[in-house]
């Protein structure tokens, strides 16, 4: 059995926890926390050990693997650390905060023959990849129109906050779908411009809660992400996922008629509900020659069953010893191109990659 430690227990270390809690193959050894989410976590889950402290916890329990869910400016040391300690790694996105700290982390972990996996949760949803799949058969150039805007209030608002203190809503969100725009287009990024704007003066100086980018492709493609945190931000079109290319569209469409949540419903940031196909080919007369086609998904996983999936591939991304240098490039590409956007903001240039 593979001993696993668990660092950061809100939000999406929670998630995985109770993923490695069912999984027979795997034993949480700890859950480490600086506030009271370990201490909730192990009650929910039984009772395991709870640490306050990362570096006691990895010395302690000399984990084969190590899951770190924390906000992003600890994700290079703790990534680092563990590897160190000779544990696979579990990180949620983004891998570091600079793409120099990204490749260290990469070239260590080849280097020593450790697993490094990126939780890119898009890749494991099977309504996505079939939304990848769909986009690669529009053509070249594709227009890909992404956005994911929340209306964050309370606690959630706070723990934007927080990750505000080290990036912005496009850099730590963008990293997704910008990720899925290289997988659509698999043609290299050349340049990238981006707009941003603060919404708020609770945040730290010189932080932006809205922002948009533009990235060109080396095929003609063309991609817009927008992204905005707090509760200022409207709740109108605030998830768009479109991509149109010469022989048609592909979107991801909400077809019930009432409200299915707020755009600050982590369930909602990953589900798609339906897929709606567009033909662009036409008869002599002008008609489509085929009819917009909807696929059904209200049958795809919740979040907790993506969280299952992500670590259900960890697992086997040990057991089978894949081979995830594709993997750790394309976290990389994702963080060059936002890290890029952030500095187009910052600049007003438009940033060559």
């Amino acid at each position: 059995m593979m001993k696993i430690l668990v660092v950061g227990c809100g939000n999406m270390g929670s998630y995985h926890a109770r993923a490695y809690h069912r999984m027979p193959e795997l034993e949480i050894v700890g859950l480490v926390s600086r506030g009271t989410s370990a201490q909730k976590l192990s009650e929910e889950l039984g009772g395991y050990p709870t640490f306050s402290d990362y570096d006691q916890a990895l010395a302690a329990t000399q984990p084969d693997a190590v899951s770190i869910n924390t906000y992003p400016d600890t994700h290079y040391a703790y990534i680092r650390a563990a590897l160190e300690a000779g544990a696979h790694v579990f990180t949620e996105k983004p891998l570091a905060t600079t793409v120099e700290e990204a490749n260290h982390l990469k070239q260590m972990a080849q280097t020593k023959g450790l697993k490094l996996v990126v939780g890119y949760i898009l890749r494991v949803h099977p309504a996505w990849q079939r939304f990848i799949q769909e986009a690669r058969q529009l053509g070249r150039p594709l227009v890909m129109r992404m956005n994911l805007n929340q209306q964050s209030h309370g606690a959630s608002w706070r723990t934007h906050q927080q990750l505000m203190q080290s990036m912005s809503p496009m850099v730590d969100c963008g990293v997704h779908y910008v990720d899925i725009m290289c997988q659509m287009t698999q043609s290299p990024p050349v340049a990238v411009s981006a707009i941003g704007a603060r919404l708020s003066d609770e945040l730290p100086e010189g932080m932006y809660n809205y922002s948009q980018l533009q990235v060109r492709f080396a095929d003609g493609s063309v991609g817009w992400y927008e992204a905005g945190w707090g509760p200022m931000m409207s709740e109108t079109a605030y998830f768009i996922k479109d991509v149109i290319g010469p022989k048609g569209s592909v979107s991801i469409v909400n077809r019930q008629t009432e409200k299915s949540g707020s755009s600050d419903d982590v369930d909602g940031h990953v589900g798609t509900n339906s897929l709606l196909i567009h033909r662009a080919a036409t008869d002599v007369q002008g008609a489509f020659l085929e009819p917009d086609r909807w696929v059904d998904t209200t049958d795809e996983p919740d979040h907790q069953g993506l969280c299952d999936l992500e670590q259900a591939y960890f697992l086997r991304s040990i057991q089978e010893d894949l081979d995830l240098e594709d993997h750790l490039k394309d976290a990389v590409d994702s963080l060059r191109i936002v890290l890029a956007a952030d500095e187009s903001v910052k600049s007003g240039r438009t940033i060559t990659l």
